[in-house]
This record gives C-alpha cells, structure tokens and sequence, in this order.
C-alpha cells in the first residue's frame, strides 16, 4: 500500500487534516499526519498546557518528520500545510518523498516577499519582542483574519474551537530574521538541486497569512531544470485550505497530481 504523509502548520495541529485522511485512506492509501514532537496530545490538551509549544523547535521538527518518512519501506508523497509547507521543502531537498506539495506554504530561505497581509496576520506574535520565549495564540478574531477570511462567522468560530492551538513564538521570531542572519537557517534548501521530487505549490487567492505572492516567490527561486516546479491557486479560498469548504476539491486535485508525477498507479491501485 503506498503512503501519505500529511504535514500540519503553526496555529493547528494534525487535527487539521482530518477530512484528508479519511478521504485518502477511503481511496486506498496508508495515511500518516505525524505531530511535532510535544503535540501528540489533542488540541484541548495543548490550549490547557502549551509547554510543548514552547519547547519545539524547528530542527527537532525536522529530525522527527525525517525519522517517519525514512522508516517507511518506499517514498511516500508528502503534503505540508503553511510551516509544513517549508517542512515538506526541506525533506524533499535532503532526499525524501517521491513527490512534494506545499499548501499555502511558508517560505524557504531567501525568499524575501512580505505582503501587508502577511505584516497584519503575524503582528500578534511579533509586536512583542517577548514572545520570542512564549506559545502566543490567536483570538478568533485574529484567527478568522489570519486562516478563515472567507468564512462566516460563524464557520470561522466553529473552525477556531476545533482547531486552533498557540503558535511558538520563538519559531516565528526567527523565521522573520533568518535572511538577516549569515549562514544557511533551519529551513534553507538547495534552490539548484537537480535530484529533488517533484514540487507543487498551491495557493488559495484569499490567504493573508502565505499570500499568492508569496507561494509565486518561493517557487520561482528553484533553478534546477531538470525537476517539476508548479504552481496552482484555488479562486476564493484563504489559509486554511485543509479545512474550509471547498477543501474537497483541492485534495483531489492534488492526490491526482502527486500520483502521476510520483508515477504510482491511481487510487485503489497503489
């Protein structure tokens, strides 16, 4: 059977693929949305007590995501959300996966595109300099900005209560001054490497938080001709793509895409 691997974001959990992983294993595929290390708990556990948000960090994040992709007995397609995003980057570039998504991704380094949007979503961590040392969570009305402007709402609340947990902002902190620090940073890739899977980005119109622009940005800095490189933006949709309606068709498209550039059989016959 082959495998799925879905890569939650900041902000939410592996909850947030929830209706995707019913969807795919319903198609025949074995699906595995890992937690970061510290978020193996439900999404009420970590509101109660956000310490493994505190306390992760992004290299931990990686190790992990790398240790249950290479234990798998074959490549697996790996599917990243916002930060997961960058994750399903970064293996892809070290040499995992048969094929790569980026959902509303965040960006590699180098990629230097900030949209006022983007300025706006992220405020809440960054206005404070302190938080560089919390987990900082989003009100709903910060969170329906941020992940569900396109919703109603009341969409947005129920979305909010079921998914959302505090962010770390020590992470976040250092994502906005990794280009300002010499060295490649946690999540830098190889935008020349010929040996990477095959890449698609994908992007909803609406999302403040990984704008269009931004997923435009991070794609165009990949250089090697001899990989795939694409880019698809879904009309109407905002940040939390895994979730909100609509999302059914975007996971189909995407499986379709991934199987065929994986060169898989389709569904039921993987």
């Amino acid at each position: 059977m082959k495998t799925i691997v879905l890569v939650h974001g900041f902000w939410v959990t592996p909850r947030s693929w929830e209706h995707w992983i019913d969807r795919y294993q319903r198609a025949g595929y074995q699906v595995i949305a890992p937690a970061y290390p510290g978020f193996e708990v439900e999404v009420e556990a970590l509101n109660a007590d956000p310490t493994p948000i505190e306390e992760v960090t992004v290299p931990a994040i990686i190790s992990h995501l790398e240790s249950v992709v290479g234990a798998l007995d074959e490549p697996p397609i790996i599917i990243g959300h916002s930060a997961g995003g960058a994750f399903t980057q970064v293996l892809l570039d070290h040499g995992f996966g048969a094929v790569g998504v980026a959902i509303n991704s965040a960006a590699t380094e180098g990629v230097l595109v900030t949209p006022l949007t983007q300025i706006k979503s992220t405020f809440p961590v960054l206005k404070n300099p302190a938080n560089r040392h919390k987990a900082v969570g989003l009100t709903p009305e910060q969170w329906k900005y941020t992940f569900a402007n396109t919703c109603t709402e009341e969409e947005s609340l129920e979305l909010y209560r079921r998914y959302h947990v505090p962010a770390s902002g020590r992470i976040l902190w250092n994502s906005v001054l990794a280009n300002f620090q010499p060295g490649p940073q946690d999540v830098y890739v190889d935008y020349h490497n010929d040996n990477r899977a095959p890449l698609l980005f994908v992007s909803g119109s609406e999302d403040h938080l990984m704008p269009p622009s931004v997923q435009r940005s991070n794609a165009k800095h990949y250089k090697s001709s001899k990989t795939t490189t694409e880019i698809k933006e879904y009309e109407g949709m905002a940040h939390l793509l895994p979730a909100q309606k609509g999302w059914e068709e975007v996971a189909d498209d995407v499986l379709a895409w991934a199987v065929e550039h994986a060169g898989w059989r389709a569904a039921n016959g993987a």
